[in-house]
């Protein structure tokens, strides 16, 4: 399952402490957050033109556990 870039910085909020961190270190999480967001909506891009599922459906398939 994957993490989508919300969930992941949420977990990188609460595991570092966000008023404990440098400038840099929160620059650091938000770039990186930047970049796992395009490279997931380019993702889903390819993968619903490719196997024509809906948005929906490819965010329940690759997002959803249930």
């Amino acid at each position: 399952m994957k993490q989508t870039t919300v969930e992941w910085l949420e977990q990188q909020l609460y595991k570092a402490g966000w008023e404990q961190l440098t400038h840099e270190e929160k620059m650091n999480i938000c770039c990186t957050a930047k970049m796992m967001e395009k490279y997931q909506i380019i993702d889903a891009y390819e993968t619903s033109h490719i196997s024509m599922m809906t948005s929906e459906q490819y965010f329940n398939e690759t997002y959803k556990s249930e």
